[in-house]
């Protein structure tokens, strides 16, 4: 427990972060629309840009999640963590000083090359730094902690958002990104870093890092500083059960980049919701998901263990989709929502799983090449799923049903169920190396 509240900091920085971002969310539709097709409410140019950034940040932070994770093994989480945190400030701050069409396609063009680095960034290396600082049997209650911290940020930012104007929505983000960035450099103490470096990376002097064995010295100096395709194949290829956690990552995050890209479209057309119900929809699901994590995971972690746990959250999640491709009634969409208490198991237990099978000195790539896993189904989602919403919500469905396309997403969402119930966890890396040093 002394351990968490060590991490408090930390998570202060992941709130403030995701608040900053998920405010927005509800806002930067609107503002597309007035400034691409003013006074209208469709807007094929709007779907088709914002399509195109998806796939290009997608792409982007398939190749930038594994680089800033071993990086951050390099040169330390807290020196590496600025760099998103930092660039996150400049597309909000675009947009709070002026929404006009030539100011949105400034925002857009900044906003898509700092995705590419930023995009997903602040959580992995947020995962490899509790990582860092908490033992292997707490880490996935750490881990659910974390991400519930973000759920809160999410209910939070979203909530804020009703109240306030858009101009004043803007601003409000923009400040409350330079204060993570600031609150972060002062505050967060650093984690892991490479001895050797005399003057890390946006350091001030050379930090104080925890003893290393010499097995991890020699891995940080075989791998290098631009992960190459063989070293993260070789790091898939490290144990089975990394294998198997690689592609429940996969689809689940398939899945759930297809529920988000299609159920709102599915919902409009099937139940003719609104904004405003959309926003009861996520804040439902975030307040649920919020306890869930906080008061939950905390007690069924160590009861269960995070392979069990993993396909509790996966199995529910199938239920939810489901639920919402079969709808009769608009209350169906609401009742769905609820699972969310026990489909956020799932992310922090599959990162828990994984960072218990590589070294201390291998957390922040084994972290970004999860994520760049995750990132390249967010590519792949789109060009799967948005044609079948769009055909099946349309005259020209080949039969009639509106919730085909999130009944396929449940289907790879069932994948990754059927995946997790095959893992079977290995003792971790370091408690072999633990039990070798005791071993005369």
């Amino acid at each position: 427990m002394d351990k968490l509240y060590g991490l408090s900091h930390l998570f202060m920085t992941v709130f403030l972060y995701n608040f900053s971002t998920f405010m927005v969310i509800p806002a930067i539709t609107d503002v597309t629309m007035t400034a691409l097709c003013p006074g209208q409410d469709q807007c094929s140019i709007a779907i088709y840009l914002t399509g195109f950034q998806q796939a290009i940040i997608g792409l982007g932070t398939l190749v930038m999640m594994p680089l800033l994770g071993n990086l951050s093994d390099k040169f330390g989480r807290k020196a590496i963590l600025t760099v998103p945190l930092s660039l996150a400030v400049i597309p909000v701050g675009i947009l709070a000083y002026s929404r006009s069409r030539t100011f949105f396609y400034v925002y857009y063009v900044f906003k898509t090359l700092i995705g590419m680095v930023s995009e997903g960034s602040v959580p992995c290396l947020a995962l490899a730094y509790v990582a860092d600082n908490v033992q292997e049997g707490g880490r996935a209650t750490a881990f659910g902690i974390l991400s519930g911290i973000g759920s809160a940020a999410f209910v939070c930012g979203t909530l804020s958002t009703r109240f306030l104007s858009t101009a004043l929505t803007f601003q409000v983000s923009t400040l409350v990104a330079v204060v993570a960035v600031v609150y972060m450099r002062i505050l967060l103490r650093n984690s892991v870093t490479d001895e050797n470096l005399s003057v890390p990376i946006l350091s001030e002097g050379k930090p104080k890092t925890p003893k290393v064995d010499g097995e991890c010295k020699r891995n940080m100096q075989l791998f290098k500083t631009m992960p190459s395709f063989e070293d993260l194949t070789s790091l898939l290829n490290s144990s089975l059960t990394i294998t198997q956690t690689a592609i429940v990552a996969f689809f689940s995050t398939l899945a759930e980049a297809g529920l988000h890209g299609s159920m709102l479209y599915y919902l409009k057309a099937r139940f003719h919701f609104d904004k405003n119900q959309f926003a009861d929809l996520m804040v439902i699901a975030g307040i649920a998901g919020t306890m869930s994590q906080l008061l939950l995971m905390p007690v069924l972690a160590p009861a269960l263990g995070e392979a069990r746990l993993l396909s509790v959250g996966l199995f529910f999640n199938c239920v939810h989709v489901f639920a919402y491709s079969i709808a009769w009634s608009s209350w169906v969409p609401y009742a769905a929502a609820m699972f969310s208490i026990l489909i956020v198991f799932s992310q922090p237990c599959l990162r828990s799983i994984v960072s218990k099978q590589v070294g201390p000195c291998e957390q922040g790539k084994a972290q970004g090449c999860i994520s760049g896993i995750c990132s390249f189904a967010h590519v792949v989602s789109p060009l799967a799923f948005s044609p079948l919403t769009a055909l099946f919500l349309s005259e020209r469905a080949p039969f009639n049903f509106p919730g085909f396309s999130i009944m396929c997403v449940g289907f790879a969402s069932m994948v990754s169920f059927v995946q997790s119930t095959m893992i079977r966890l290995p003792p971790a890396i370091s408690s072999h190396r633990d039990r070798n040093r005791l071993e005369p």
